[in-house]
C-alpha cells in the first residue's frame, strides 16, 4: 500500500489513466459486477488497515453534518449547541438543515489521527469513502477524486484495472 504522504502526489500522476479507466468502465462494466468487485476489495483491503495512521480525509474533505449530527456532537462534547454551530460551523450552501465544519482540517481529528468523536462521529465519516456502497459505476469521478487522499481506493482502482485488463495507452 502506498505511504498516506506521498498518496497525493503519485496519484495525480495516474489522473488521466483513472479518468480512461473510467470511462473504460462506463461502456464495458456491468454496474452490479462492479459493485461486487468493489464490496470484495473494500473488505479485504480495509480489514487490516488503521485509518488513523492515514487521517487524510480527515484533513483534506470538510464535512457535513445534519441537524441530528449536530445536537449529537454538541451534546457529546458538552457544549451549547448555538455556541458550538457559531464557534466551528457554517450553513450549507447545499442543504439549509445542515452544516459544513469551517476548519481544515477537521477540528475532531487529533495530532495521532485518531477522532475526538470516534464513538458518534456522523454516518459522512464512517462511510468514506462509500466504496462498498452500491452504483459505484454512476460515482467514479468521486471514487477517482478519492483516490488522490485514500490510498485504499487507489488500491482498488489499480486492483480493477487489473482485473479488467485495462492498459492505459498514451497518444
Amino acid at each position: 500500500m502506498i505511504d498516506p504522504k506521498k498518496i497525493n502526489t503519485i496519484a495525480k500522476k495516474y489522473e488521466d489513466e483513472n479518468y480512461g479507466f473510467r470511462a473504460y468502465l462506463k461502456e464495458h462494466a456491468d454496474g452490479g459486477e462492479l459493485d461486487s468487485q468493489f464490496q470484495k476489495l473494500h473488505n479485504e483491503l480495509f480489514a487490516d488497515y488503521d485509518c488513523c495512521k492515514c487521517a487524510n480525509c480527515c484533513r483534506a474533505y470538510a464535512v457535513t453534518l445534519n441537524k441530528s449530527d449536530v445536537d449529537r456532537i454538541s451534546n457529546y462534547l458538552g457544549q451549547d449547541r448555538n455556541d458550538f454551530i457559531t464557534e466551528h460551523l457554517e450553513k450549507s450552501e447545499f442543504d439549509e438543515d445542515c452544516y459544513n465544519i469551517k476548519e481544515e482540517p477537521c477540528i475532531f481529528l487529533c495530532v495521532d489521527g485518531k477522532c475526538n468523536i470516534q464513538d458518534i462521529k456522523p454516518q459522512e465519516c464512517k462511510g468514506f469513502p462509500f466504496t462498498d456502497q452500491p452504483d459505484r459505476l454512476g460515482s467514479l469521478l468521486g471514487v477517482i477524486d478519492f483516490a488522490e487522499e485514500c490510498p485504499v481506493v487507489f488500491e482498488i482502482l489499480e486492483r480493477l484495472k487489473k482485473i479488467y485488463w485495462f492498459k492505459y495507452r498514451t497518444k
